[in-house]
């Protein structure tokens, strides 16, 4: 977990929040090379989710919603997390999570004493308004899903969608956490990927979309690289499911600190849109609540288990075998020495011609040895460096990230043999 912390910093994944100032705990801002990351998650997800399917649309709701929406949603009331605090130092820590508890007693010599657990609200308050004293009390989203269900009755309007169908959407959240931690795992601002699948209430039909979603959601991580054996679903007991959820399993990865959970598939039920008075119309004029069948996944949570997962060793050389489709810089584009104005003429020519079509890194600094590196700790699958051979057959040397084995290939044939390797 210390490599791949450092490594984050290093390489432009992951820098602590306002780090000059002291930083800003459970916050953290993204680099250029984890900004590509993480975008290419996004990316990848609504491929698979909206672009992909002729059942599923998108939203990009307000971050901001009429307090009305989180006291219908139930949120007010029930998105609580029990508080306990130390009596010796007044830390406060989540009464559930046995492990931090038992590692903050260790730490003091002295026997520790506990306040009584205390409901403690995760919504994160702000004001509008621009007179003190008048301004109105609202909430930050502590989830995106309530933007798709607000907008349910819009999105029927303004399109052909019938049930079953979804709503999907990317964006921010925030909860007030009472002790971030594990790097980004638990954080404040955070930004989720979710789907709202509606369907008929009907058991039969509950059912079957959440064992398809579950699957469906499963193979999508595989299908990017996660090692199957270091995931696995687990289902939510009675008494740790969500006051609106019929049924829920945690997707979870085998983390350093851990089995831990990066994306829910919920059975909400009707809870949703009977709270708002919502309804649908079928073809035959019958009137009814769907159900819906939530999946739910922590962009930021994904992004830490894929570079966990990928990160690996080869003697000195420590490598991101991620999938090229998430990727940073697909390729890199060296001249063998920087000082000569032929190979570095060539190889800019090479450079602004890729990146017409994808994430392209320069990088004429040091030896030809140390920029492989570098971008092997970046995860870049193929590295093209220009030589003196190429000024005399128009050549180049491709050198794969993973085996670290070259081989030449022509110039004009640069951009089919990267299409074909980047699928």
């Amino acid at each position: 977990m210390e490599k791949v912390v450092s490594l984050c910093k290093r390489r432009g994944f992951i820098y602590p929040g306002s780090e000059i100032y002291g930083g800003l705990t459970g916050t953290w801002d993204y680099g250029p090379a984890g900004t590509l990351l993480k975008k290419n998650i996004k990316d990848e997800w609504w491929k698979f989710t909206v672009q992909k399917r002729s059942d599923v649309v998108g939203v990009d709701a307000a971050i901001m919603m009429n307090p009305t929406v989180w006291e219908k949603s139930g949120h007010l009331a029930a998105f609580t997390d029990p508080l306990v605090e130390c009596k010796k130092c007044h830390q406060r820590f989540r009464a559930d999570k046995e492990e931090e508890i038992k590692a903050h007693e260790k730490s003091h010599k002295e026997k520790v004493e506990w306040t009584k657990p205390q409901k403690f609200n995760l919504l994160v308050k702000a004001y509008l308004g621009i007179i003190e004293g008048e301004q109105s009390e609202i909430f930050l989203r502590g989830e995106i899903t309530q933007g798709a269900f607000v907008n349910f009755e819009n999105v029927i309007s303004s399109t052909r969608v019938k049930i079953p169908f979804g709503i999907a959407q990317t964006g921010k959240a925030f909860r007030n956490e009472i002790t971030p931690g594990n790097f980004t795992f638990r954080s404040r601002e955070f930004e989720q990927m979710e789907l709202e699948f509606f369907v008929r209430p009907q058991d039969s039909e509950g059912n079957k979309w959440f064992e398809y979603w579950k699957e469906q959601r499963m193979n999508w991580y595989v299908s990017l690289g996660i090692k199957k054996e270091k995931l696995r679903f687990r289902e939510h007991r009675d008494d740790e499911r969500a006051h609106y959820a019929r049924k829920a399993e945690d997707i979870e990865y085998d983390a350093p600190f851990g089995w831990s959970e990066f994306e829910g598939i919920h059975h909400r039920g009707d809870w949703d849109l009977s709270r708002h008075n919502l309804s649908y119309v079928d073809e035959t004029g019958k009137k009814f609540t769907p159900w819906v069948i939530e999946t739910s996944g922590g962009v930021d949570r994904a992004l830490l288990f894929f570079l966990i997962d990928a990160y690996s060793e080869d003697g000195e050389r420590k490598i991101l075998k991620l999938s090229p489709k998430l990727a940073p810089y697909k390729v890199a584009v060296f001249p063998l020495l920087a000082n000569k104005e032929e190979l570095v003429g060539q190889a800019r020519k090479i450079y602004e011609n890729l990146r017409e079509n994808m994430m392209v890194a320069w990088d004429e600094r040091g030896n030809i040895g140390k920029r492989y590196f570098a971008q092997d700790e970046v995860g870049t699958p193929f590295c093209v460096t220009v030589d003196f051979q190429t000024l005399e057959d128009k050549t180049v040397t491709v050198r794969d990230r993973d085996t670290a084995k070259q081989e030449r290939i022509e110039i004009d044939k640069l951009g089919r043999y990267f299409i074909e390797k980047l699928k």
